[in-house]
């Protein structure tokens, strides 16, 4: 079920929502939900792949440290998509320190460089539900332009 609402705070823009299912599935499907939606809109592949990566993260770090219900956004304007998961967890996520033998920890990190550093998360109201108040942890990436060249900011970042 895809929700299409008219998004007052973007200029214009159009946000799509999509419940997700508490089910092993649906990291795969929201990938496939943001291919599928970025690719109508005739942006560049390497640009979609960016964001279909972060969305992936994003949904993997909501079901393995968020909480139930779960819902994916896609903000929509002439000039940026801006992607957010929302889960019920108040707790905000925290990048986990360097560990290039785990095999967790680097969802953030990705996030951060490909998104150019336009990423964050804040309360956030479900728009399937919105009598639900959650978080969002989003991504922002202009839909025009050079793709980035992102530059640590310190080593190991």
């Amino acid at each position: 079920m895809t929700t299409t609402l008219r998004s007052p705070r973007r200029r214009g823009g159009t946000q799509y929502a999509w419940p997700l299912r508490e089910d092993a599935r649906t990291v795969g499907r929201a990938r496939e939900i943001i291919r599928r939606r970025l690719a109508a809109l005739d942006l560049r592949p390497d640009l979609v792949d960016d964001a279909v990566l972060m969305v992936s993260e994003l949904v993997t770090n909501a079901f393995m440290y968020g909480a139930a219900p779960y819902e994916l956004l896609l903000h929509v304007d002439a000039k940026d998509i801006m992607c957010v998961v929302v889960d019920g967890s108040p707790a905000p996520p925290a990048p986990a320190p360097p560990d290039p033998a785990a095999e967790h920890g680097r969802g953030l990190r990705i996030v951060a460089r490909l998104s150019d550093g336009f990423y964050g998360c804040h309360p956030q109201r479900y728009a399937t539900r919105p009598d639900l108040v959650g978080k969002g942890t989003w991504f922002a990436l202009p839909r025009q332009g050079p793709a980035c060249s992102v530059i640590p900011l310190r080593p190991g970042t």
